[in-house]
């Protein structure tokens, strides 16, 4: 049969994988450095002092050291070609977990830049020794199941992605430190544009490891940056999150990436899945997944919540339908959201596009 030919096909990939060496593989970046690697934009940048080491790992993941710097970044992301402001660019958020050991003065925050005017930004979510910026607060924006500090300052000729220049820095920096969750990155630049710091054509945005005058470590074992849907919560208001399949963290021996009957995602077998952590600022919503069947045959994928299966969806054949489990209670706060099959009989293939949630 069709499926099973894709299954041997993909088994017969993961044994070449075994056979002969993986080009996923990166050594340590040591000195500075750009690039590309799984998909993200990386940057190695320090000053003359002291040593750093960055491990570039799978898709956004990356571990980083360092010792005695003066100052020093490890970041990825996504780099854009300035033409764009973030309201053209959709919706940016970033989900996150990071094992932060630091040692002294440093950052572990969202960075990045624009041009016209000139902007260097933080979204800091824990640091060292020391709270960043020293200056006095503008206002707050509460997202993200915390409240942040709105701060914004200037460097006079100091180096930046012109040259030596003199420009503005923003900043948001959360009241108690997290080292993992959701950040929405969009809700931070609307917050400080409604306090007259105005941002221009985006240049970068990266989950950032910073060191200043210290030393340390960082496993960054979580960074998928999500480009595009709707900003901010989880519909908590009455307004709709949406959650596109091929975003989410894909976990299984079979799933992968599909561009018909949508652009979305297959689960092949049971326990293909895909997931990602949501907040929820309510304990209560509704659910809807746009899904279809590869065939005529009845395809179902469960609903997990915080490890515990909420409900079912059901897609009876290849037609793109929205399947909606209602009143679903599942907890307050940072939750991973999980879609995946568990009743394969081998007769049928899920096909997922979005998840919304009301």
């Amino acid at each position: 049969m069709k499926r099973k030919s894709m299954r041997f096909f993909l088994v017969a990939l993961f044994c070449a994988a075994l056979t002969f060496p993986t080009m996923n593989v990166h050594a340590a970046v040591t000195g500075n450095e750009t690039g590309t690697h799984g998909g993200y934009d990386y940057e190695f940048w320090k000053d003359s002092g002291g040593w750093g080491s960055m491990t570039l790992n799978s898709g956004g993941t990356f571990s980083a050291e360092w010792g005695n710097v003066g100052n020093i970044l490890f970041r990825k992301g996504k780099k854009f070609d300035q033409t764009q402001t973030h309201q053209q660019i959709g919706n940016i958020t970033i989900d996150y977990g990071v094992n932060y050991q630091p040692s002294g003065n440093s950052y572990l925050t969202v960075y990045g830049w624009t041009v016209d005017p000139l902007v260097e930004y933080y979204i800091v979510d824990s640091w060292g020794d020391w709270r960043p910026p020293g200056s006095s607060s503008k206002g707050t924006i509460t997202v993200d199941g915390g409240t942040y500090d709105i701060y914004e300052t200037t460097r006079v000729q100091q180096p930046s992605i012109i040259g030596t220049a003199t420009f503005q820095q923003y900043w948001s920096v959360r009241r108690s430190k997290r080292t993992s969750g959701n950040i929405s990155v969009s809700e931070h630049f609307k917050a400080w544009e409604n306090h007259g710091m105005p941002m221009g054509n985006m240049h970068e945005v990266a989950l950032t490891v910073e060191g200043y005058q210290s030393s340390g470590s960082a496993d960054v074992y979580r960074n998928n940056l999500i480009i595009g849907g709707d900003s901010g919560g989880d519909g908590g208001d009455g307004s709709t999150t949406r959650m596109e399949a091929e975003n989410m963290t894909k976990n299984g021996q079979y799933t992968g990436n599909i561009n018909s009957p949508f652009n979305g995602v297959a689960l092949y077998a049971n326990n293909d899945s895909v997931k990602y952590t949501q907040y929820f600022e309510n304990n209560n919503h509704s659910f809807t997944l746009r899904g279809a069947s590869n065939n005529s045959n009845m395809a179902r994928v469960d609903l997990r919540i915080g490890g515990q299966t909420k409900g079912t969806f059901y897609f009876g054949d290849g037609y793109p339908a929205e399947y909606t489990i209602d009143n679903v209670s599942h907890g307050t706060g940072n939750q991973e959201v999980e879609l995946i099959v568990t009743a394969d009989d081998g007769q049928w293939d899920a096909f997922l596009d979005y998840l919304e949630i009301h």
